[in-house]
């Protein structure tokens, strides 16, 4: 993949990295250690990261696997102890053992959260697979196991010119999952300004119109979409759940 200048702001944007949500903290709090066993009342949230970019870098985060146990409640701000581990069917993840953090200039609490970044072309050629995500110490053992967690997400279309005033469909892979929110957009080459367009959902596939309006030109077409997962195995927390994103862009001829 390479940087290209032809369609200047349609890449990046459709990036979703997923970092967590950091919790602002008073000047007085301390960090709270605990071990996994501490965790026991927290929730754990797989989220799913897949972003296939148009003749440009991939961002960090592009294709990558994010799980975060919650927040503690109140004022309260918690780091996981030395020596746990993270694993991603059986791969080492990398663990930040979340606490307080004060290089920004003010007091910010973060998570515990594990990432694990993947090969999309990798996963791409294997069938799809159960994720099992194992954090362990000498206290307990956490687990959840998203159905079809390792897969790459992907939208099938043969559309590569795009008539004006005309509809056209794409189809989410894999095929039985049902999308909870979907969008579509088109970037003139050489241009700022994306063109949303109105999409109907039906399970997994995706339905929408080419503006009339639009002119007649080279477009960065951006198809992005987000399934909820099933937790098939969640032991170890007080509860699961899961995402995933996906989002792709083509290059389609408007006429």
């Amino acid at each position: 993949m390479h940087s290209s200048s032809r369609f200047p702001f349609g890449a990046v944007s459709g990036v979703l990295v997923a970092l967590g949500l950091l919790s602002g903290c008073g000047d007085d709090v301390t960090t709270e250690t605990v071990d996994l066993a501490g965790l026991s009342d927290r929730t754990l949230t797989y989220s799913h990261a897949d972003v296939d970019l148009f003749e440009v870098e991939q961002a960090p985060g592009s294709h990558r696997v994010t799980v975060t146990f919650s927040q503690a409640d109140g004022d309260r701000c918690t780091r996981l102890n030395d020596g746990a581990t993270a694993t991603f069917n059986g791969q080492a993840m990398r663990l930040e053992q979340g606490g307080v953090d004060a290089t920004a200039g003010r007091d910010v609490c973060l998570p515990t959260r594990a990432f694990f970044d993947f090969d999309p072309d990798a996963w791409e050629a294997l069938p799809p697979t159960d994720a099992r995500i194992v954090f362990q110490d000498a206290s307990a053992t956490v687990t959840l196991t998203m159905k079809e967690g390792q897969a790459k997400r992907s939208f099938t279309g043969t559309a590569t010119r795009l008539l004006r005033g005309q509809t056209y469909s794409f189809q989410w892979n894999p095929t039985n999952e049902l999308l909870n929110a979907a969008a579509a957009t088109l970037l003139p080459e050489g241009g700022a300004v994306t063109a949303g367009m109105t999409i109907t959902r039906e399970g997994g596939k995706i339905t929408f119109t080419v503006p009339s309006q639009l002119g007649a030109a080279t477009h960065l077409l951006t198809l992005s979409g987000t399934v909820q997962g099933e937790v098939t195995e969640c032991s170890g927390v007080a509860a699961c759940r899961g995402s995933y994103y996906h989002s792709q862009e083509q290059v389609v001829a408007v006429q």
